[in-house]
């Protein structure tokens, strides 16, 4: 959407209301055609897996008891993880998905929907392409419906009718798009495990960055990130989720897509400034330390119910 929509992200082009939709059927063809090389290869030797890795946000409704803002949480999350989970698990892309873009399409005057269509045979070949869930998570939004004016030109963000909305009272120490919002996670994951038959699900990506240089490396934001977070996957593997790994994001501060350096995920700090770009490990390091050795919480009482 960022590389082939708004082109805010590499490559650059700005392609409107089709570019996104174009882009993403072709990886989900690409992905599907690279399990299927491996499946029939490699598989047999080697016992290897292939998954795919999606990024989502947990959309919750503003108001839990109005049916248009539990519809358009619905339709944060199939515009989010289901554009490409839905083909991959299910075959096809999500219905409400199919029904908004075509909706809008025809009232654009086109004659095809702006999303593109898989044809029978594709459907059956992407279907079931994955042997893992890799799930790239972050943060939360409140979701409520918002219908866009028909003149507007329909691109990605005006075709679910939604808006988003944050809580004030959300930590948010850096990336502007950033709350700590940890028991979204939950919902997420039990989400996927509903939506697509409790899939092997590995977290690829979760932490937080800050945009304030710390000298002395206390992250506390990033420690007390950490702690509700993870213990929010360990309430989700009670709940049977079918999580197998955790990954922090990430080991080292790093170049941050359009934001280059100024702002830092990582648990150690990096020295840009300096030609052997030493690293300092942040207090976060110890305390993940501790995690990962114990393989979970190392004082039982840290774990909330």
């Amino acid at each position: 959407e960022k590389g082939y929509g708004t082109g805010e992200h590499a490559p650059g082009l700005k392609l409107g209301g089709c570019g996104a939709y174009k882009a993403a059927h072709h990886i989900i063809k690409a992905h599907a055609k690279v399990w299927h090389s491996y499946n029939n290869t490699w598989r047999s030797e080697q016992q290897g897996m292939v998954g795919i890795s999606l990024t989502s946000g947990w959309g919750e409704p503003v108001d839990p008891h109005s049916q248009a803002d539990v519809e358009a949480a619905e339709r944060y999350i199939q515009f989010h993880l289901g554009w490409f989970a839905n083909p991959i698990y299910r075959g096809d892309y999500p219905e409400v998905m199919k029904n908004y873009v075509g909706r809008k399409s025809a009232q654009q005057g086109l004659g095809t929907s702006r999303l593109p269509t898989f044809s029978v045979q594709e459907k059956s070949y992407v279907k079931g392409t994955s042997d893992f869930l890799g799930i790239g998570h972050f943060t939360t939004r409140y979701v409520i419906q918002k219908s866009f004016p028909l003149l507007q030109v329909s691109h990605y963000h005006s075709d679910h009718d939604l808006a988003e909305l944050v809580d004030p009272k959300w930590p948010a120490p850096g990336s502007k798009w950033l709350y700590s919002v940890p028991w979204g996670f939950r919902r997420l994951l039990n989400f996927i495990k509903t939506q697509y038959g409790n899939p092997l699900v590995y977290v690829t990506e979760n932490g937080i960055s800050e945009k304030v240089q710390c000298p002395q490396l206390c992250d506390e934001w990033r420690i007390e990130y950490l702690k509700g977070y993870i213990n929010e996957i360990l309430k989700a593997l009670n709940d049977g989720v079918n999580v197998k790994g955790y990954t922090a994001w990430s080991l080292l501060d790093k170049f941050e897509w359009n934001k280059g350096f100024s702002e830092r995920f990582g648990l150690y700090y990096v020295d840009f400034k300096n030609k052997n770009k030493p690293r300092y490990p942040k207090a976060s390091v110890d305390y993940y330390k501790n995690i990962i050795s114990a393989n979970g919480f190392p004082n039982p009482r840290e774990v909330m119910s």
